[in-house]
């Protein structure tokens, strides 16, 4: 498998998970596999909630205003990822987390709003941050880890004043550039652990040990560490892309967002390839804040963006 089916799984994976988790979204553990018991048979892009079947929800609308400023800018403009932003919540899209609408709506600079936010409220390490970096991980793989981890916790200090919060993010974009590579992600988590500062190392630890298990949580999955704790044990536990998506969403709570994270996660470690037609075939992703009034981004326009994402951020040889 080319580097290239491996990018383009991670996006489409990511906007699929993120899609057949929606309708499902603080529900209860096990209502997907009650609803749709057995894999392989169709109709689980069911929608509901508000959601169409297929509709991707602010997870996949923010990472692709930020591979959208990655792409046209040529590079990290933090301020220009934060004014698309803003205009995307201003454009009102179906769903914003409140942490993030806080920080976007609050009229404070780019470099100040997510910090405010934290200072008031002490506590701001919500997944939505995780949610929307699969585009800025494809971007800065190539770039190697250094560049990697640093663009993770920048983007996420825009809206999550929280260092718990960057340092999630960070091991996402290490584990999904170790996965773009064919390496193993899973096997090289004793290598990744150390890069995470040590403030929020032993809380990461917990939840990516290997004998972790979601049930084991102490909070919420929408916190950013039993996030990605969940998706990395959806992977773990499974075999290909369809059960560990099932395994995600079948965890309940913010099931769009850990369904996501996994989706990108499995994307890269089984390509595009791997992906049921029957998912992809009806997803989309519209777009407010793009600035066109019928903005919607099919599963074509994903993989383009993907191969640029992967291309664009290369050292010249």
């Amino acid at each position: 498998m080319n580097r290239r089916q491996r990018a383009a799984g991670a996006l489409v994976g990511s906007a699929v998970g993120d899609a057949l988790g929606a309708p499902f979204e603080f529900g209860p553990e096990g209502a997907f596999s009650a609803r749709f018991p057995a894999g392989g048979h169709g109709g689980e892009m069911c929608g509901g909630g508000g959601w169409e079947p297929g509709e991707a929800t602010d997870d996949t609308q923010m990472a692709l205003h930020v591979a959208a400023s990655l792409l046209e800018r040529g590079g990290l403009d933090l301020p220009d990822i934060f004014a698309r932003f803003r205009r995307w919540a201003a454009d009102e899209p179906k769903d914003i987390g409140l942490q993030t609408e806080d920080v976007l709506t609050s009229g404070m600079p780019w470099d100040r709003a997510a910090r405010a936010h934290f200072e008031v409220n002490l506590r701001a390490a919500g997944n939505g941050s995780l949610m929307r970096a699969t585009t800025a991980a494809l971007y800065f793989a190539p770039a190697g880890q250094a560049a990697t981890l640093d663009a993770a916790r920048r983007i996420a200090a825009l809206t999550h004043g929280d260092p718990a919060a960057w340092e999630g993010t960070a091991v996402f974009h290490e584990l999904l550039r170790l996965a773009l590579d064919g390496a193993d992600p899973l096997a090289a988590l004793p290598r990744v652990l150390p890069l995470v500062h040590p403030e929020h190392r032993a809380r990461y630890a917990v939840v990516l040990a290997p004998s972790w298990h979601p049930d084991d949580a102490t909070e919420f999955n929408g916190a950013v560490w039993p996030c990605l704790g969940s998706a990395v044990w959806a992977l773990r536990t499974t075999a290909s892309f369809e059960d560990a998506l099932r395994a995600a969403v079948d965890l309940g709570g913010d099931t769009d967002t850990v369904a996501a994270v996994t989706g990108a996660l499995a994307g890269a470690r089984y390509g595009l390839g791997a992906i049921p037609a029957r998912w992809t075939g009806p997803l989309h992703v519209p777009l407010p804040g793009a600035g066109e009034k019928e903005c919607v981004v099919r599963v074509a326009g994903l993989v383009e963006i993907a191969g640029r994402l992967d291309a664009g951020n290369r050292p010249p040889r």
